[in-house]
């Protein structure tokens, strides 16, 4: 009983302190996008790279749209388009 009740206790102590990521953003359908690249943010997550799509219209999981036209996967806003003109509109 002495066990029982000291795993209850680390468990009850150590459970709170479990970060719990968010959940990922789901995937653009990569036939929908010109551009295929990627890269690691800052929380050392993969990340889609700003994409144009083919249609135009807003591919899953993009955060924002940039001046250049393309779509951003990011997950932070600091830095977000930084490298297509900066932010145009936020989707999220």
């Amino acid at each position: 009983m002495k066990i029982l009740a000291k795993i209850i206790l680390s468990v009850a102590l150590v459970g709170p302190l479990v970060v719990h990521a968010d959940a990922p953003s789901p995937a653009p359908s990569e036939s929908q996008l010109v551009e295929h690249g990627s890269y690691i943010n800052k929380d050392g997550v993969r990340v889609h790279s700003p994409a144009h799509t083919r249609d135009g219209e807003q591919p899953a999981g993009a955060s924002a749209q940039c001046h250049d036209g393309s779509y951003s996967f990011s997950r932070d806003h600091q830095g977000t388009c930084s490298h297509h003109g900066g932010v145009s509109r936020w989707l999220d």
